[in-house]
C-alpha cells in the first residue's frame, strides 16, 4: 500500500481499497435492518504516528478522504496549534478531543487549554497513568487532580477526560481501581473514554460498566480483539460493536475513534476499520 500511496493519486489510494477485499471479508452479519449508524467516524491518530511523523498534512488529507470526520490528536509533531486548525479546515475535518499527558495537565493546563480552543476542542484526556503512581492512594489522588483540572476546563468551555487500558480494572486489595476514578470523579467535569479493547482484554464485560455508570462514556475507543488476544483491525475479532453501540443511550456516546495501537500498515488498517463501521446498524 505504501507504494501504492508514493506513486499515484490520493483517489487511487480510495479505489485501491478494493484490493483489501473490503467488499468480500466485512462480517456483513453486523448489518441489520436498524436505522442507527454511527454518523461522524473519528480516528485517534496514534494509530497513524507513523505516516503522521513523515507527512503530518498529507495523512490528514488522506484519512479525510476515506470519510473521517473527527479526529483525536495524541501530539502534534511540532506544528502549532493554529497550523492544526489550518489543516483541519482545509480537509472539513473537526478534533473533539486530544490525548494529553498527565504531566502535562499537572504542569501546563492553562497551555493546553489555549490549544485545544484554537482547535476548537472539547475534551482533553489524560491516556494512561505512571507505572509508579497506581496504588489505590494514588487513583484517590488521580481523580481529584482530575477534578481541579475538570473545573479550570469548564470555566474554558472544555471538560477533562481519562482514557483507560487493562491496569485499572485489576483488583488491588479487594477493589477495581477503575471504580474509584468513576466514583470520585465529578460526572459535570470529568468523561470517560472507554477503550473496548483494554477494558475487555481485562475481562471485564463493557456492557457492566456502561450499564454501571449510565451517562459516564461520552466517547469510544473502537479497538478489536481476536480470539487470541490481539489487536486487531475493526471486524475482524470478535467484540460485537452493534450490540454496543445501540447503548448509546445509556452510555452517553458522543464520538467514536478507531484506533490500533501497532497496525502492520497504517492507511490499510484504518481503511479497513472504517469501511466496517460505516456499514454497522444498530
Amino acid at each position: 500500500m505504501s507504494d501504492i500511496l508514493n506513486k499515484h493519486s490520493r483517489r487511487n489510494f480510495l479505489q485501491s481499497t478494493a484490493t483489501l477485499g473490503l467488499a468480500t471479508t466485512v462480517p456483513w452479519s453486523v448489518s441489520s435492518a436498524q436505522s442507527r449508524r454511527v454518523a461522524s467516524v473519528g480516528l485517534q491518530l496514534y494509530s497513524l504516528r507513523n505516516e503522521m511523523s513523515r507527512d503530518f498534512a498529507g495523512t490528514l488529507a488522506r484519512v479525510a478522504e476515506l470519510g473521517f470526520k473527527e479526529m483525536e490528536f495524541a501530539g502534534y509533531m511540532r506544528n502549532s496549534p493554529g497550523q492544526v486548525r489550518s489543516m483541519l479546515d482545509a480537509n472539513g475535518l473537526t478534533s473533539p478531543a486530544a490525548h494529553i499527558q498527565l504531566q502535562a495537565i499537572r504542569d501546563n493546563l492553562a497551555g493546553e487549554i489555549e490549544a485545544a480552543q484554537t482547535l476548537g476542542q472539547k475534551y482533553i484526556v489524560v491516556p494512561s497513568l505512571p507505572g509508579n503512581e497506581r496504588t489505590l492512594a494514588d487513583y484517590h489522588r488521580h481523580a481529584e487532580t482530575l477534578n481541579r483540572a475538570g473545573e479550570t476546563c469548564k470555566a474554558a468551555g472544555l471538560k477533562m477526560g481519562y482514557h483507560n487500558h487493562d491496569f485499572e480494572f485489576a483488583i488491588v486489595e479487594g477493589q477495581r481501581p477503575y471504580d474509584i476514578l468513576m466514583e470520585e470523579t465529578d460526572p459535570e467535569l470529568v468523561a470517560m473514554e472507554l477503550d473496548l479493547f483494554w477494558i475487555v482484554t481485562a475481562g471485564v464485560d463493557p456492557v457492566e460498566y456502561i450499564n454501571k455508570y449510565p451517562g459516564r462514556f461520552a466517547m469510544l475507543h473502537v479497538k478489536d480483539r481476536d480470539a487470541q488476544g490481539r489487536m486487531v483491525d475493526v471486524g475482524r475479532g470478535t467484540i460485537k460493536f452493534a450490540e454496543l453501540f445501540s447503548r448509546v443511550d445509556t452510555g452517553g456516546f458522543e464520538h467514536y475513534f478507531i484506533e490500533h495501537d501497532n497496525p502492520g500498515n497504517g492507511l490499510v488498517s484504518v481503511a479497513y476499520s472504517i469501511y466496517t463501521v460505516r456499514n454497522l446498524r444498530f
